[in-house]
């Protein structure tokens, strides 16, 4: 991954975005004329649901991590649709994705959920990356820093996967391979076959350990060029802690390949007994410190921690930029209602300088009444949504 050259990012944005019994919708048309989007309305009105659409419009599974079958509205046929008019880097793009009646997990059908660029079938939603990139925050990560490290493993991997979008391939792979390990393990494999399932794990370690080091390195050294102590979001120190990341800092990537595939052979017994990898980057975690107060995240206060989170969510959100010459679009999802009103200013002016379309739900309208006409307000109901603007 290299720096494009210098200039301002274009800005990336969602002209429309129709859903067809997409969770709790039943059909939706989103006009935003390319401005931010304001979804306001009561809890359980469908809010959430309406930017979960947009999430599956790049790799992975979306904000929720969903089955497919979970996506489709109950009194439906058990299909769905999202489809999105995207203004990006190379012009106009209608983006599509969903699945007919009776391709949902459990129906005996495999394939993946449908994936269309400007009405033509894609290999998979990676194709999504070269019109559109996705950052977003939600109520959910709001324990990330006092959680497991599963859950800032996850998170990182989100990161990761906004600026590399094959990143979801290779740690699908590196978990498939963990699994067939575990398997052979339990079952008392033949030496031949764990053998050459280490090797292939360990080059799927490498390859993870590898690129999400590299965003660790650049969303780092991005924060540090750009922090502002006046700031309302304070700047994250960040770093990843595992020996696999150490490593591939001082040692040729093969190296360290080597010398991981040599310590699963060494772990077998105690891994036998785990049930598990008990090494590599499937037990590597973030580190992320409050960095004016030099104090892990973990020990601050709930306020500093979502500050510290807002805060980090808008540096990866430049680097993304920075990174591919666009903006990304910014998905905040209850973001505003936990801010105190000098902190939601200092968020919707984050987002001007970033110059980022982006989608912000709430229960409460007039907490987005700072963002005046640079929004697009639409009041939703249960089964309804319509201009508040």
């Amino acid at each position: 991954m290299t720096d494009p050259a210098a200039s301002r990012p274009r800005r990336v944005a969602i002209l429309s975005l129709k859903l067809a019994n997409f969770r709790s919708h039943a059909a939706l048309d989103l006009p935003t004329e390319g401005r931010s989007v304001v979804l306001a309305g009561p809890n359980g009105a469908g809010k959430t649901n309406i930017l979960e659409a947009i999430s599956l419009l790049a790799p992975g599974r979306g904000l929720r991590r969903a089955a497919r079958s979970e996506l489709a509205r109950i009194e439906g046929d058990g299909s769905w649709a999202v489809s999105a008019e995207v203004e990006g880097p190379f012009g106009t793009a209608r983006l599509g994705t969903g699945q007919g009646a009776g391709e949902g997990e459990g129906a005996g059908i495999t394939m993946g959920r449908r994936v269309r660029v400007d009405g033509e079938n894609a290999p998979g939603p990676g194709a999504f990356s070269d019109h559109l990139r996705l950052v977003w925050l939600t109520p959910a990560m709001d324990g990330l820093f006092t959680g497991a490290p599963g859950d800032r493993r996850r998170f990182l991997d989100r990161l990761v996967l906004a600026v590399d979008p094959d990143h979801a391939a290779r740690v699908s792979a590196f978990e498939r391979a963990l699994r067939s390990r575990n398997r052979l393990l339990e079952e008392g494999g033949e030496a031949r076959w764990l053998d050459a399932v280490e090797r292939e794990t360990a080059e799927l370690a490498v390859a993870v350990a590898s690129a999400r080091a590299d965003v660790v390195a650049r969303l780092a050294a991005l924060i540090a060029e750009t922090r502002d102590p006046d700031s309302l979001f304070p700047h994250a120190e960040i770093a990843l802690s595992g020996w696999m990341e150490r490593e591939l800092t001082e040692e040729p990537a093969l190296m360290v390949e080597d010398r991981y595939r040599a310590r699963l052979r060494e772990l077998r017994g105690r891994d036998r007994a785990a049930g598990r990898a008990t090494e590599g980057p499937n037990a590597s975690d973030l580190s992320v410190l409050h960095g004016p107060k030099a104090m892990p995240a973990a020990q601050c206060s709930t306020g500093e921690q979502k500050a510290l989170l807002v805060g980090l969510v808008l540096a990866h959100a430049r680097l993304v930029a920075r990174l591919h010459g666009a903006t990304p679009v910014v998905l905040l999802d209850e973001v505003a209602a936990h801010l105190d009103p000098g902190r939601r200013a200092a968020l919707y002016d984050a987002l001007e300088r970033l110059d980022a379309q982006a989608w912000l739900t709430g229960a409460d309208p007039a907490a987005f009444t700072a963002l005046g006409e640079r929004a697009v307000h639409f009041a939703v109901a249960p089964g309804h949504v319509e201009r508040a603007d």
